[in-house]
């Protein structure tokens, strides 16, 4: 691979280890049911967009992150 490969591969490896590390922060109780499952999320998604830049810091997100989870549709995992 040449050098620029490399540099994408680790840049794109970052990016997603933040993405899974923002699921597992976010992650609903295992015992509810579809519905509640929903409003869980759509719950959690709408005060993520409310969080300042230092609640943002406390949970480990940025605001890039949290508006992109936040900005998902309730029924996207």
């Amino acid at each position: 691979m040449n050098g620029m490969s490399d540099v994408r591969l680790t840049l794109h490896s970052q990016q997603l280890l933040a993405e899974h590390e923002a699921r597992e922060i976010m992650s609903a109780p295992a015992e509810l049911g579809r519905w509640s499952l929903f409003w869980h999320r759509a719950r959690s998604r709408r005060v993520l967009l409310n969080l300042d830049e230092d609640q943002l810091r406390d949970v480990g997100l940025s605001r890039e992150l949290a508006r992109h989870e936040g900005c998902k549709p309730f029924w996207r995992s």
